[in-house]
């Protein structure tokens, strides 16, 4: 698989953590952005899903 077919990042470039650990611009946990580079692509979904809850419930706050 080439580096191109991987799942990619989700980061924006506005990169600071709230006050639960998580990125106000790609909503991942510190924990997950220092891991993303040793994922494999099957973890990344796994977090793209997480991102997607997490991002869902900052709209509703």
């Amino acid at each position: 698989m080439s580096r191109r077919d991987r799942v990619s990042s989700p980061c924006v470039s506005i990169c600071a953590l709230d006050e639960n650990d998580v990125c106000v611009g790609c909503q991942r946990t510190s924990d997950e952005i220092m891991q993303w580079s040793r994922m494999s692509d099957e973890e990344r979904r796994a977090v793209l899903e997480k991102v997607a809850i997490r991002e869902q419930k900052a709209k509703i706050n």
